[in-house]
């Protein structure tokens, strides 16, 4: 659920601040443009990418803030420019496929890091920790999926 102001609301009523691309522009200007993106667009268009975030050619893309947050929503960028989404949360657990992959994504993915984030030091840390693990989903993507 969504309020009138950008901020995702679960179940318990605590929202999350959505992370919105300011140059991303929507189809129709009613709609933000990760409602109504250009077509042709990337999945999870309208999100911010973290240039910032950059190993090797795999960037992250906020969707949720990641800053003071212990769970949320993020997507990465594989060094080919294909997307796949990620459900993040501060904690231990296994890094689990929960949506196989479509035409537009390689899958999403449940993601267990390590470390609180309070700056971008912490995000690219946590970042650098599940590259391995994304590497091996990415490798497992079939090229064609209907």
């Amino acid at each position: 659920m969504e309020d009138d102001i950008g901020i995702q609301v679960n179940d318990q009523g605590k929202g999350r601040l959505l992370i919105l691309d300011p140059k991303a522009i929507s189809e129709d200007p009613e709609d933000p443009a990760f409602i109504s993106p250009p077509s042709g667009a990337p999945v999870y268009y309208g999100f911010q990418v973290l240039p910032e975030t950059s190993i090797d050619g795999w960037v992250l893309g906020e969707i949720t803030s990641f800053i003071g947050c212990q769970i949320g929503d993020a997507f990465v960028v594989a060094p080919d420019g294909l997307r796949a989404g990620l459900v993040w949360e501060i904690g231990e657990g296994n890094f689990v496929q929960i949506s196989e992959a479509s035409q537009d994504r390689w899958g999403v993915y449940a993601v267990w890091l390590k470390r609180k984030m309070n700056n971008t030091d912490d995000i690219i840390a946590n970042f650098k920790d599940i590259i391995p693990q994304l590497r091996i989903a990415h490798g497992n993507y079939p090229r064609h999926v209907p």
